[in-house]
């Protein structure tokens, strides 16, 4: 029998859920693999709790950014969470919770923090008996998504894996695997046939310009300041959902109609990309990572503070992108990078640089790697990480008695457990020791001492059904 896989999403945005599409379809194609079913966790739970999610967010977007830039800031250090919040989550979450332990995965694989929350405390509960990967969908780690116990923790890009190794994760546990997207936009693609198909000059540049699934209404400003472009370019714009918008676009485009193509939402995207010049368009997790993986640069617009902004950053400093600041200079900006092919031709060979078509691949394979157990991470070493986070310094200059130390498997080297150095002086652990034997006779001895709940608690947990085990301590 092969593998039963579950792939858990969030619907808040289309991201996360293109992002777990991807790793299903890399899962297809490893024989290992038995079955594979993906939930998106929203549609699970209450009206009320979808709304709040869903329509909530976007509405503080569209009303008030600032708060959700302060949202995301401070919820920046790992281990934060307001127990009401988790509380909260836990009590609308019922019914997914339920169809999980049904379908009995052998592996589990997060798009999104909240089910990864979620299929963490039934690992912690012992509910379930699995394999945890979590796959970040932005550039940035954001320390929701960090939870424990846990298997892979996949993250974008190199500074975000050397970042949580700083706080404190062992390096077995992270992986540089970049977001999943859709496969083939690193392939070759027959340029002449897309331009013929979508009616487009065979050797003009093309610029697609992108108003998100739902349809931004900025689309319709940046349309009318195209139109005005000094360059020669045809521009495709891509609607999205909103027939209303599409509307007020073709009314506006048909004043040039040499210049534009419009398009209401398409599947088609990953050839668009493939051919386009220059992508306009905000800096979500996955259309950027799309835009990379296909060597496209981006004209950054109008980010939603915290993740966006962050990713916009990330794109920039890489020399993929430039950002518009103001949204009267979309137009002189396109015209900008047109005019000067060179540099054109830079932000493309630096998309393809830092792009990852494979990660969809990369984030499959690694989920089937086998470890021991999951990671645990006891509750002092939670606030090791936090106060390492908060205070901005790598846990290894945290005061000693805070510093972490990781238990490993002795035969495989794996980590285990994450404690703080004093915790483990009860169990005769130095600076010195490479190894500690734990024993259910040694734990009762210290059970009744509260100082040493926690360590208890995790000493419990990764002995398992054992009565004693032997580990190696770095």
């Amino acid at each position: 029998m092969g593998l039963r896989t579950l792939i858990l999403a969030a619907g808040v945005g289309a991201g996360h859920n293109q992002a777990g599409s991807a790793v299903e379809r890399a899962l297809a194609q490893i024989p290992d693999v038995d079955q594979v079913l993906r939930i998106d966790i929203l549609e699970t739970t209450n009206e009320a709790f979808q709304k709040l999610y869903d329509d909530g967010y976007f509405a503080l977007v569209a009303e008030a950014p600032w708060v959700v830039g302060w949202g995301y800031d401070s919820q920046d250090s790992p281990f934060k969470l307001a127990p009401l919040v988790q509380w909260w989550d836990q009590l609308n979450t019922t019914a997914v919770v339920r169809r999980i332990r049904a379908y009995d995965p052998d592996l589990v694989i997060c798009t999104h923090f909240l089910p990864a929350r979620l299929v963490a405390l039934m690992l912690a509960r012992r509910q379930l008996r699995a394999s945890l990967s979590v796959v970040t969908t932005d550039y940035d780690f954001q320390g929701l998504w960090l939870t424990s116990p846990f298997n892979h923790f996949f993250v974008a890009r190199e500074e975000a894996h050397q970042h949580m190794t700083n706080l404190g994760v062992p390096r077995d546990r992270v992986q540089v695997s970049g977001i999943p997207v859709r496969p083939g936009l690193g392939d070759p693609v027959d340029a002449g046939a897309i331009r013929k198909r979508f009616g487009l000059h065979p050797r003009l540049p093309i610029v697609l310009i992108s108003a998100g699934a739902s349809g931004g209404g900025y689309t319709l400003s940046i349309v009318r300041q195209v139109r005005r472009s000094e360059q020669r370019f045809q521009a495709v714009v891509v609607c999205g959902h909103n027939e209303e918008l599409r509307r007020q676009v073709e009314e506006v485009a048909g004043q040039s109609p040499d210049r534009f193509r419009v398009l209401g939402y398409t599947s088609e995207m990953a050839d668009l990309m493939r051919v386009a010049s220059l992508f306009v368009g905000k800096p979500g997790g996955l259309s950027s990572s799309e835009c990379m993986a296909a060597g496209l640069p981006m004209v950054i617009i109008n980010p939603i503070p915290g993740q966006e902004v962050r990713n916009a950053d990330v794109l920039v400093e890489e020399g993929a992108a430039v950002r518009c600041n103001y949204a009267t200079t979309v137009g002189y900006k396109i015209d900008t990078v047109l005019a000067d092919p060179a540099r054109l031709r830079a932000m493309a060979a630096n998309a393809r640089r830092i792009g990852r078509p494979d990660a969809g691949q990369i984030v499959a394979k690694g989920s089937l790697e086998v470890l021991t157990q999951p990671l645990w991470i006891s509750r002092e070493a939670q606030k090791s990480m936090l106060l390492a986070s908060e205070e901005g310094m790598p846990a290894a200059d945290l005061p000693d008695e805070r510093k972490l130390q990781t238990l490993t498997d002795p035969t495989t080297g794996a980590s285990l457990g994450l404690l703080t150095r004093a915790q483990l002086r009860p169990l005769g652990v130095t600076s010195w020791s490479t190894s500690v034997r734990i024993s259910r006779r040694t734990l009762r001895t210290l059970r009744w001492q509260p100082d040493n709940l926690d360590l208890v608690v995790t000493s419990r947990w990764l002995l398992g059904g054992e009565r004693s085990r032997i580990f190696g301590v770095s």
